[in-house]
């Protein structure tokens, strides 16, 4: 029996709902073009036993060694030990086996991925959802937990309630932290934090988002998100809207804009609009936005007339590589650009 439809007539806790009550065996499947995501979770009789998301599809072994729950030596001794087959479930049998973790600490850890993934899906409020049934013994196969599906629900009710007096402040768990200028009011005072407001103040840097900064400290995003909104409210930190938020806005205009030319038959303009797309596009999909990025993202926005992408791709490079000699091109960018925005200011002004 399928199951099928749009989000915005049945939510995604609707249908998890329905899946629990009716104690459904198969994979639900979620996706949304607006994300460009899919997620999958299947359920054993109600329960949820695996679930993931193709934009942070994570193998076991690279997901043990980001949390620090295995170093690359027992990894190594573990695949050893199964030379045959490299499959998941083969893997952390080995795991346990040459003592490189419980089997306690490893179900803990399977169950925090499938409680990530399924808090992530309970956000999404448009997209389509397909459920297909199929046998136990297809949906069972590599099971280690089994999450009751009523705790899930229970759960990212309160986290949405928590969410709904946060997100003004941080909207999502890709924002951007940086560390905020220091008032003078301020100066020389000394912070009183918690150990793990320290532990998050450590890695920012001003390039990481939320989500990577949970990877990085193993930690649960939706607690890294309340962290954040404590600092900010401090005066701690700011955050700022995710680059690649920003890139897909630039894109769209730029691409329209490309289309108008090229109808218009203005072939040149046209076309080097496009080649400025395709570099916007590439930087998209580096992961992460590496120096060189920032800087040929700035220049692409630049020519997209996307001032304050280029503004902002700039600043990021300059950060990063702080003073050097190829610093001194892009300093002089930003010093243009700036002539250029007030020229224009004054001429609206007029």
């Amino acid at each position: 029996m399928a199951i099928e439809g749009p989000l915005r007539e049945l939510g995604i806790h609707d249908v998890f709902q329905l899946l629990d009550l009716s104690r459904k065996t198969g994979r639900l499947r979620v996706s949304s073009e607006l994300r460009e995501d899919e997620g999958t979770v299947t359920f054993d009789r109600g329960r949820v036993v695996h679930a993931h998301i193709r934009s942070r599809s994570t193998e076991l072994a690279t997901s043990l060694l980001h949390a620090g729950r295995i170093v690359q030596e027992d990894l190594d001794r573990a695949r050893a030990r199964r030379a045959v087959d490299h499959s998941d479930a083969e893997l952390a049998d080995a795991l346990i086996e040459v003592g490189a973790m419980t089997r306690r600490e490893l179900e803990r850890h399977i169950r925090q991925q499938i409680e990530g993934v399924v808090f992530e899906l309970m956000s999404w409020s448009e997209g389509y959802f397909s459920f297909e049934e199929c046998a136990f013994e297809a949906a069972q196969r590599g099971v280690r937990v089994a999450v009751s599906t009523e705790s899930l629900l229970m759960e990212g009710a309160r986290r949405i309630d928590e969410w709904s007096r946060i997100i003004e402040t941080v909207p999502s768990v890709e924002v951007v932290a940086e560390l905020a200028p220091i008032e003078d009011d301020r100066e020389g005072s000394l912070l009183d934090l918690l150990p793990h407001e320290w532990q998050m103040l450590t890695m920012i840097d001003g390039s990481r988002d939320l989500r990577t900064i949970a990877a990085a400290l193993s930690r649960d995003e939706f607690e890294v998100a309340k962290v954040a909104y404590g600092l900010v409210k401090t005066g701690v930190i700011a955050v700022r809207a995710p680059t690649r938020s920003m890139i897909r806005s630039s894109l769209n205009g730029a691409t329209n804009t490309a289309a108008r030319l090229a109808a218009a038959r203005d072939h040149t303009a046209a076309g080097r609009l496009a080649a400025a797309c395709e570099e916007l596009r590439r930087a998209a999909r580096a992961d992460p936005l590496a120096p060189e990025v920032h800087r040929a993202l700035g220049f692409a926005a630049a020519r997209c007339g996307d001032f304050s992408l280029a503004r902002s791709s700039w600043q990021q490079f300059l950060r990063i590589v702080s003073r050097s000699s190829d610093a001194e091109p892009i300093e002089s960018a930003l010093d243009a650009l700036e002539r250029l925005t007030m020229i224009l200011d004054a001429d609206v002004a007029d």
